[in-house]
């Protein structure tokens, strides 16, 4: 059985309205992402245990001076998913320093952090045992990427990519299509592989590189495919939304109005910040599902879910979410 939940508040500080983001510009999204939570429980996607300390906020308020309440984690909506590039320009973490700061600053406002691509095996062993410990410890649920399965499928060693995830341990791996081709029998047998070895698998559909708009039924057959093996997540490659939305704009539409939808995360582009993650915060509203956020935006954007920021008006004080600060004419 299905146990849904509500993609976005539409009362709340920001108001929601239909998906005009996805139409204003389709290389504003990067990816979706779909959320599933079933009654079935399968060992690779069970729930990480949390402490009580982790499933409320962590500041300590002592007094009713607050901001309006959001969520505490484990949440079903307003998920903000993490993805860890290493150190860069969008925060320096993938080292023990950089992902404790931003942890102590931010552990409340992370569901799920990213381990990008190849970066569990161009990152020395310890380091990220010690960085995914540091995670699990403030609840935040790491997960290997999908370049990294798609390495281990070519070379034919699936095993091998769970031995070092269990060395790591990291409790999740995405499967994804970019530039492997699995057929149905294929990739049941990997994810029940992968969750006979107590992994958490996270599913991305689509190619890197298509060359024509993705079917929405194909999409929902392997979208309640995969949910059979209780997979909680589906992700909806970057560049197969930006085709759908080019050449055939109103199956972008109709891809808001399947009844799955409402499951929606969507991945955003770490280059279009603040824009892009604004717009989609105004048509959807700030409980909205988000993946792809980089460690130097956590922060901001949860400022931006609470009506803080020049980017939203300050409409926790103005009122008025509808465009930014500033002189308008």
């Amino acid at each position: 059985m299905w146990s849904a939940f509500l993609l976005y508040n539409r009362v709340d500080l920001l108001q929601a309205g239909t998906p005009q983001a996805l139409l204003r510009s389709s290389s504003r999204f990067t990816a979706a992402t779909f959320i599933f939570h079933t009654t079935t429980r399968h060992p690779g996607n069970a729930d990480v245990p949390l402490t009580k300390d982790q499933m409320t906020p962590q500041t300590e308020t002592h007094s009713g001076f607050q901001l309006p309440p959001r969520g505490a984690k484990p949440r079903r909506r307003g998920i903000t998913s993490m993805i860890d590039f290493g150190p860069d320009g969008f925060g320096w973490t993938g080292g023990a320093r950089g992902i404790s700061d931003l942890l102590d600053v931010a552990a409340d406002y992370i569901d799920y952090a990213k381990i990008y691509a190849m970066n569990a095996l161009l990152i020395p062993e310890a380091t990220v045992r010690h960085t995914t410990r540091l995670y699990l410890d403030a609840g935040v649920v790491p997960f290997a990427g999908g370049i990294l399965f798609e390495y281990a499928w070519m070379r034919n060693q699936l095993a091998d990519m769970i031995s070092l995830l269990k060395r790591l341990g990291i409790p999740g791996i995405e499967i994804s299509e970019n530039y492997v081709t699995l057929d149905e029998n294929e990739r049941h047998r990997a994810i029940e592989q992968l969750q006979k070895a107590d992994l958490r698998v996270v599913y991305e559909f689509g190619r890197k590189n298509p060359d024509q708009p993705m079917s929405l039924a194909c999409l929902g057959e392997i979208v309640s495919a995969v949910a059979q093996h209780g997979i909680r997540h589906v992700t909806v490659e970057q560049c197969e939304i930006d085709l759908l939305a080019r050449d055939t704009p109103d199956a972008l539409l109709s891809l808001a109005a399947q009844p799955w939808f409402d499951h929606v995360v969507i991945e955003v582009d770490p280059y279009r910040f603040p824009e892009q993650h604004v717009n989609i915060l105004r048509d959807f509203g700030p409980e909205v599902n988000l993946a792809n956020v980089t460690p130097g935006q956590i922060l901001r954007l949860e400022g931006f879910r609470r009506g803080i920021g020049r980017a939203v008006n300050y409409s926790l004080l103005s009122g008025d979410a509808s465009r930014p600060a500033g002189i308008s004419r």
